[in-house]
């Protein structure tokens, strides 16, 4: 039954309310947890709204509720309180226009649930999931685009697109996040569907404990009952033969089904050594998504939202340097630049670029050994077809010079050393000449694109 606005107490206060939520969160974030609410009543001090699902509901009540009973009283000062109320009758098709109605079947007050309702022996097999790691929370960028493409169709189709999806790649890049993003979307989309998401050690360890005490029938059915089996780092059951062909026929008999299985591990199916050959085989016969070393680009951008996220203002300068610093794990990233915002709030002051050389010593200290000069002006060397020798030589030549100049140019990016230090490196030279060759790496960056090229693509070659 539809409602006119202008008979309806409360309609246009919500709609205005939700503008205020598109702004604020996004259209991602709002088609998928904000326009699904639909407005029900408003009765003296409390607001009445419903959503589709139990799941939905306890998301919603997580991440939107208090913003949303905040607004509200902005817009209508008497409202003290809003109840979020589960229609089981209602699908999930997002609303244009926020307007549909519902009978409720539960109510809920602000109780801040987050995790999910486990109503079955298949449902308790699963780890917690990580309230923070959404799609609409995944940043996206070139090394990561095509995983992220990947686990999006996974997650929003209702037949089995690609089985098993396999994401892999090196620590902290984000194979964790997608894994839970795509248990987040299904749970939202289809609560029905029963979602099982361990790691590969918790699924071992199920299978052992199911050995000792003599109950692998239990454990094959909880196992092979899932519609959506997840299993997370699954190199870590290499070598481990027993546990091994139990996930073997457990994987075949999902797929049988026309179940969907999601892996992730740090290396691609083919270079899991140590795990049998019809194993890998199975692994590899679905789609395979890797996640590639971060780009500088990509870390900026994940900074700038993890910012945004905080409620902090971080300069550029600092941004820039964190990135060109910290290049191979994303969570160690994210890490620093909570650690400087923490010290703000604890402390007091600004967040400068002073601040990020001394309260990140030790983090910068362990990621300045991973690169040194010497493996900078060798991959220089390697690259231009010059001697090693020639960065700390004499000669003056142009196809040398300039070679060295950009050693230099990185030196002074990647590494936390100093002018005279770097100079040191090449040959002795004074600190004035690394100055010199740093100005002038930048004024061709931008006046030639060949030039900015080379010097985009060893960066990428030192930083991965």
């Amino acid at each position: 039954m539809s409602h006119d606005n202008s008979i309806v107490p409360g309609r246009e206060e919500w709609d205005r309310v939700k503008l205020r939520l598109k702004r604020e969160f996004g259209d991602s974030a709002f088609k998928s947890w904000v326009s699904p609410i639909a407005f029900d009543s408003l009765e003296n001090e409390s607001v009445k709204l419903s959503v589709p699902t139990r799941f939905m509901r306890d998301w919603v009540l997580t991440h939107y509720a208090e913003r949303i009973r905040t607004l509200w009283n902005g817009e209508n000062p008497k409202i003290r309180r809003v109840r979020i109320e589960v229609d089981d009758n209602k699908s999930y098709i997002p609303s244009r226009d926020g307007k549909s109605h519902s009978k409720p079947s539960e109510v809920s007050d602000f109780d801040r649930a987050n995790t999910f309702h486990q109503g079955n022996k298949t449902d308790a097999l699963s780890a917690p999931l990580d309230i923070r790691y959404t799609f609409e929370e995944f940043v996206v960028g070139k090394p990561n685009e095509f995983a992220y493409a990947a686990a999006q169709r996974v997650a929003d189709s209702d037949k089995v697109s690609f089985n098993p999806l396999f994401l892999y790649g090196g620590v902290g890049l984000g194979k964790t996040h997608l894994m839970h993003a795509i248990a987040w979307r299904i749970k939202l989309r289809s609560p029905k569907r029963r979602v099982v998401y361990l790691s590969a050690e918790k699924f071992m360890y199920s299978f052992i404990r199911a050995l000792r005490n003599k109950d692998t029938v239990s454990f094959k059915e909880q196992f092979r009952s899932a519609d959506v089996l997840m299993i997370d780092d699954v190199q870590f059951i290499s070598g481990k033969d027993s546990t091994q062909e139990e996930f073997f026929h457990t994987f075949n008999a999902l797929v049988d089904q026309g179940r969907q299985i999601v892996i992730s591990a740090d290396k691609s199916p083919s270079d899991l050594e140590e795990i049998g050959g019809r194993l890998r085989s199975r692994l590899s016969s679905g789609l395979v998504a890797d996640l590639h070393p971060t780009t500088f680009e990509l870390r900026l951008g994940i900074l700038d939202a993890k910012a945004e996220n905080l409620g902090v203002k971080v300069p550029q300068k600092v941004k820039e340097f964190l990135a060109h610093r910290i290049t191979s794990n994303i969570r160690e990233l994210e890490g620093a630049l909570t650690r400087l915002t923490a010290n703000v709030q604890l402390v007091g002051g600004d967040i400068t670029l002073e601040l990020a050389h001394s309260l990140l010593h030790d983090l910068l200290k362990s990621h300045e050994r991973r690169l040194t000069i010497e493996a900078i002006q060798k991959q220089v060397a390697d690259h231009f077809q010059i001697r090693l020798s020639d960065m700390s030589s004499a000669r003056r030549a142009r196809s040398v010079a300039r070679p060295r100049q950009i050693a230099m140019y990185l030196s002074k990016q990647l590494t936390s050393r100093s002018l005279p230090e770097i100079g040191r490196s090449f040959g002795g030279r004074d600190h004035t000449t690394v100055i010199h060759a740093v100005r002038k790496v930048e004024e061709l960056i931008k006046a030639d694109v060949s030039f900015s090229e080379d010097v985009e693509l060893l960066t990428r070659m030192l930083e991965s």
